[in-house]
This record gives structure tokens, C-alpha cells and sequence, in this order.
């Protein structure tokens, strides 16, 4: 049975597409995984990829994505797989979200993958009704290819949730092992959020034993109140699974009431709505 605890990206035995019960999502999503090998030009502290390494995606088997798809949701939607695989509660088939192994942007097949799974969506009268999600960490918005699949994926009615953990320059570089560029990335999350309904999903936990600092939670919301009216609203969560990177034991959860607290101070300070998974 799937859980909420394991986003194994093999689970469905196929090089592209996983099942995970998303816990944000609210039910079973269909993962598209465009880095099979792991790579990603990002290394933050609390990523679940296993053997993680820097850099970007082989090519990708646009028919082989096509292939894997169209019989996954056969299953899903006309099969027993519900049945077999999910438990009663999670039987609810929510989106489809380019997310896997690492970030799903840099595949230079990106924005054909995006014509892909739209396609299959429409084989299967899903178009308009089964949820498209890109999930990044927003690095690439300058590049035109991306816009384009990024705009494609919110003429499928898609929306993209784009990951900004802090917003101080050394804590990203901590965070996400990337040089911190706070100007950059509000710039970059302003153009996604001009492309497609965006949500900005922030994973909040405390390192070394310290949540993050005063102004810390103020410097997140400065970034963020510029773009008021301009975001769908912010995903805050917290730790659910362990990490797999060196630094894996100096993380841990914080308390529920931490993220409501800071989800207030979000709403209060930007006027952005804020949902809230501990």
C-alpha cells in the first residue's frame, strides 16, 4: 500500500511515472519523473532522492513518457489499482505533477513533456478535469523554453508551485546548497507567477536544533508582499519524511503550532493566503 511516508520513485516499476499519496495534494498523484538519474542543480538539506548528484537529466524518451502514461492511468482510472494500492481514504486520483529526482525544468525536453502528458489527458477526457502541477525550484525561469512549457501547462489548466525556502542569501545557500540570490529568485517567481497560477511551497523546519530566526520569517515576508495579487498562495510544510543528504541529522520538525504561527504572520504581512501541512 502506498503512504504518504514513502515517494519511492519506483514503485510502479517504470522509468518516468510514480504514484505517491501527497498529502498536499490530498489524495494519490500521478508523479512525472524527468531526472532519472538523480541529478539536479540544486542539493537542498532535506531532499528524500537517494544518492543525489549535481547536474541535469539524460535525454528523455518522449515516447516511453507517452507509453508509461497512457497504461498507468489506464489502471488508475479503469483497473484495480486503487484497490490494490491506496488506502480507502486516499482513493481520490488528484493531479499530475512533474516533480521526481530532480528539477524537471532542465530537462531540455521539458516543454515537449508538458505536450505529452496533455495529450494523454485529452486521450482519456481528463483535460480540464485531472489537475496539471509543475513542482520547481524556479532556477530556470529565464530560459524561453520553460516559459513555454510552463504556459502550455496553464492552458491545460496547470498551475506550477515553486519552491522558495528562505529568502536571506546565506540561509539559501544553506538551505538549498545553491548560491543565494533573493533579488533573483522574486524576480524569477514573478514571472512564473505571469505564465501560470503559482503557489509558493516553503518547507519550514528547524536546523541544529534552531527554528528560523526572527528575521528570518521577516525577510520571507518582505520578499513575498510585493507579489500580493499576483500568487495563488503559499504551501508552508513542515518535515515528513526523512532526508537522505549528509546534513539529514541536523534537521528536525517543528512544532505544528510554529507553522500556524508563521502562517499567520504570512497572512498578516502580505495578504497572502497560506495552507499549512505540518
Amino acid at each position: 500500500m502506498l503512504t504518504t511516508v514513502d515517494h519511492s520513485r519506483d514503485s510502479a516499476g517504470l522509468r518516468y511515472v510514480y504514484p505517491v499519496i501527497s498529502r498536499r495534494a490530498g489524495g494519490v498523484s500521478i508523479g512525472i519523473n524527468l531526472n532519472p538519474n538523480n541529478a539536479c542543480n540544486w542539493a537542498c538539506v532535506y531532499c528524500q532522492v537517494e544518492k543525489l548528484t549535481r547536474g541535469g537529466p539524460p535525454p528523455i524518451d518522449l515516447a516511453g513518457l507517452e507509453r508509461e502514461l497512457s497504461g498507468f492511468l489506464e489502471d488508475l482510472l479503469h483497473g484495480d489499482f486503487m484497490l490494490r494500492q491506496v488506502p480507502p481514504e486516499a482513493r481520490h486520483l488528484m493531479d499530475i505533477a512533474f516533480s521526481g529526482n530532480g528539477e524537471p525544468t532542465s530537462a531540455a525536453e521539458f516543454a515537449e513533456a508538458v505536450s505529452v502528458v496533455g495529450t494523454v489527458l485529452e486521450r482519456f477526457g481528463q483535460k480540464g478535469k485531472l489537475m496539471l502541477r509543475l513542482i520547481t525550484n524556479g532556477s530556470l525561469l529565464h530560459r524561453p523554453d520553460v516559459q513555454s512549457g510552463i504556459r502550455h501547462l496553464a492552458e491545460l489548466g496547470g498551475e506550477v508551485w515553486f519552491k522558495m525556502d528562505r529568502a536571506e542569501a546565506d540561509e539559501i545557500a544553506e538551505i538549498n546548497g545553491v548560491p543565494g540570490h533573493p533579488t533573483k529568485m522574486a524576480k524569477n517567481l514573478e514571472v512564473c507567477a505571469g505564465l501560470a497560477p503559482t503557489w509558493v511551497q516553503t518547507c519550514w523546519f528547524a536546523l541544529d536544533g534552531a527554528a528560523p530566526s526572527v528575521a528570518s520569517r521577516a525577510a520571507y515576508c518582505r520578499l513575498l508582499a510585493p507579489l500580493a495579487g499576483k500568487l495563488a498562495g503559499v504551501h508552508l510544510y513542515g518535515l515528513a519524511r526523512p532526508s537522505l543528504q549528509p546534513a539529514a541529522s541536523r534537521l528536525s520538525a517543528l512544532p505544528a503550532a510554529d507553522l500556524a504561527d508563521f502562517a499567520g504572520q504570512i497572512q498578516n504581512e502580505t495578504g497572502i493566503r497560506v495552507m499549512v501541512s505540518p
